[in-house]
């Protein structure tokens, strides 16, 4: 059995470089997976000695120097050699990892995965492709950022990527893939939403039609197709609700008695749907299009959020997604 080999920027995200050494340490009890930490070797070394564990099987690779949010990402990437991520990147390009997560810069993430690892041949632009809980099932929107100006060839791409990430990941069969728009008529929308749909709904795709924003959360549809324009303002909007909401009932139940009683005997309610709504749960948000596996995690990642992306860069491994785009791409590109 081919051991699965996983690297992860030791120096990525808000909570590393502690988070992030605990979460491959709860990976590495889960699963028969062999890590490499990037970052300052004394600094990882450090937190790995806080586990009574055998870390056998988790090498760290030093890297002196560390991409910061603030940096423009290509200038940081291409300067950077050195830094955790781009040394991450260069195991996976180099064949010495099998996937590469980091809770960094998303910019610099990107941009290292496009120049470093490259892109999957004859796929024009790769997409930020995060899985997001919804009222009915989880759903994805792609893109999420990574390109604010698409033309339909790289929509319709974006499309059959969801589709076989849906059908290998996330076990549906028949994967519902709908067009993010202002309308469900067929006519609205702006010039790209309009050519997108004409030959989205000519395809094999399981087309559902134009979708409406007020209809995304409900999780009706798998795939959501999008630029990054308007793929991050639904993610960045989704996100803020969330959390505004819980807030809000939070301060309500506290500012009476009543609304402690009540708060109380519904705390198995709310505790079913904040773990529903946990990003954790989902791992990180996947570069589909990229020829390697690249996942990025949320930057507040704690340490099972980083377990779980782990878990989730082991499935897309096993379940062969680059190959099964690759496989599928000619046919879609010869009708774009």
């Amino acid at each position: 059995m081919v051991i699965v080999r996983i690297v992860v920027d030791g120096m990525g995200g808000d909570n590393c470089p502690n988070a992030i050494v605990e979460g491959c340490i709860l990976a590495q009890k889960e699963y028969d997976i062999e890590i490499f930490i990037t970052g300052p070797k004394e600094l990882i070394s450090k937190e790995l000695k806080k586990y009574n564990v055998n870390t056998n099987k988790i090498t760290i690779v030093d890297a002196r120097e560390v991409i910061s949010a603030e940096e423009h990402p290509a200038m940081a990437v291409r300067r950077k050699k050195n830094s955790s991520l781009s040394k991450a990147l260069y195991m996976v390009k180099n064949g010495e990892a099998n996937a590469v997560i980091s809770a960094g810069s998303t910019g610099a993430f990107l941009t290292g995965a496009t120049l470093i690892v490259g892109r999957i041949k004859g796929i024009n632009r790769p997409a930020l492709a995060p899985v997001m809980p919804g009222k009915n099932a989880p759903f994805m929107v792609i893109d999420c950022g990574a390109n604010a100006e698409c033309k339909p060839k790289n929509l319709i791409q974006f499309a059959l990527m969801g589709d076989i990430y849906f059908k290998k990941i996330m076990g549906v069969d028949n994967p519902t893939i709908g067009l993010v728009n202002i309308g469900i008529e067929e006519g609205k929308g702006n010039e790209l939403t309009k050519e997108t749909y004409n030959m989205l709904k000519q395809m094999k795709f399981n087309f559902v039609g134009n979708v409406e924003a007020r209809e995304i959360s409900t999780g009706n549809v798998n795939v959501l197709v999008c630029d990054g324009f308007v793929g991050n303002t639904i993610l960045k909007m989704y996100e803020g609700v969330s959390m505004n909401l819980f807030s809000i009932i939070k301060n309500e139940m506290l500012y009476s008695f009543r609304g402690k009683i009540g708060g109380f005997m519904l705390k198995p309610v709310f505790k079913k749907i904040a773990k529903d709504f946990d990003y954790k749960e989902y791992g990180g948000a996947t570069f589909l299009g990229v020829d390697g596996i690249c996942i990025k995690a949320h930057g507040s990642s704690d340490a099972k959020a980083i377990k779980n992306a782990i878990a989730q860069s082991i499935k897309y491994y096993n379940n062969n997604i680059i190959e099964n785009i690759k496989s599928e791409l000619e046919e879609v590109n010869s009708f774009c």
